[in-house]
């Protein structure tokens, strides 16, 4: 199992929800983050200048079988892209185990049914 931690533009969630939806993911969790990045300006709105150097993206966590993380990686890329600077960034960690609280399950299966299973 691994752990997929994507951010992204908030401007492009839906089209990347979609895009997961898509490929099969349908079970993950998303917050608003703001961070720092390279890009440094100010702008000007009704004669006041703000600093835009804090970021509002959304991260994405998402905890896949193995032969599901290049799908899901594909999926995330192909909607989020744009080719511009602050596209975002997809980390992939190991996952060691999981458990559903329910019924006890371990490793795998406690990430999605057995009915569904492709």
């Amino acid at each position: 199992m691994k752990k997929i931690e994507a951010i992204i533009r908030k401007t492009k969630f839906e089209e990347v929800r979609d895009a997961l939806l898509e490929a099969g993911i349908e079970w993950f969790s998303y917050y608003d983050v703001r961070g720092v990045g390279k890009s440094r300006q100010a702008r000007i709105y009704r004669g006041i200048m703000y600093d835009t150097s804090s970021i509002e993206r959304i991260l994405l966590s998402i905890v896949v079988r193995d032969r599901n993380v290049e799908k899901t990686v594909k999926a995330i890329i192909a909607s989020a892209q744009t080719g511009e600077i602050g596209d975002g960034r997809i980390f992939i960690s190991p996952v060691e185990d999981a458990i559903r609280i329910r019924t006890g399950e371990r490793g795998d299966i406690a990430l999605y049914n057995a009915e569904q299973e492709e």
